[in-house]
């Protein structure tokens, strides 16, 4: 395998990346479990009490909007350094491990964002959480099922929240977390793999590399 210029800076990107998405990943745990303090996740509560943390708590304001930021911020990363994976070419049987910890913390990113939508309890996250359960109810077989574990078996109520910040912090949250971690460590496995085949001049150095294509 041709090892370029180009794939050894989109490597070091990717290693960059995940740098990034774990720092976003703690972020967000961090905020969400100071949130978790004040939040109360009932029907008539929730809304009242992020007002409370956004006006009241000191600096609530500033968790909520970093947990908010970060939650955001990872889904774009986490897409983009498997686009830049892609880019590279990293189709190697010891990037395996790298690939499904990607694509999977970023399926779990997304699934926090979706959790998080009624969270809230304001107008907007109300009335997309029916829509999407409208569209889960129509899976064949399994989607009345589905919709009752997330509605509790009823309509949208106090349940339904408590079940979806349930999934959000205790399940999704955590996976998202070891994900993050395992991804990690598998880029940086890699990163020193590269290193190592460096020194052991398997790989030419990046400007031995360019003269040598160069004089090609």
């Amino acid at each position: 395998m041709h090892n370029t210029r180009s794939d050894v800076i989109l490597r070091r990107i990717t290693t960059i990346l995940s740098v990034v998405i774990i720092t976003l990943t703690l972020i967000g745990a961090t905020t969400g479990i100071l949130l978790s303090f004040y939040y109360e996740p009932a029907a008539g509560r929730a809304y009242q009490s992020l007002k409370m943390i956004d006006t009241e708590v000191p600096y609530g304001w500033l968790f909520h909007k970093a947990h908010q930021i970060a939650g955001n911020a990872v889904v774009v990363i986490a897409l983009i350094q498997i686009v830049v994976m892609f880019v590279s070419r990293q189709f190697r049987k010891s990037w395996l491990t790298a690939w499904i910890s990607g694509i999977l913390f970023t399926l779990s990113a997304i699934g926090l964002g979706w959790t998080a939508m009624i969270l809230s309890w304001d107008q907007e996250g109300f009335w997309r959480f029916s829509i999407e359960l409208g569209t889960i109810e129509a899976i064949p077989f399994i989607g009345s099922v589905l919709r009752d574990i997330l509605t509790g078996g009823g309509a949208i109520s106090t349940v339904t929240l408590q079940h979806l910040y349930t999934i959000h912090s205790y399940i999704v949250s955590v996976a998202a977390l070891v994900l993050a971690v395992v991804h990690l460590l598998s880029v940086l496995w890699q990163e020193r793999q590269i290193k190592k085949m460096y020194a052991e001049g398997a790989i030419p150095e990046t400007g031995k590399l360019q003269q040598q294509l160069n004089e090609g």
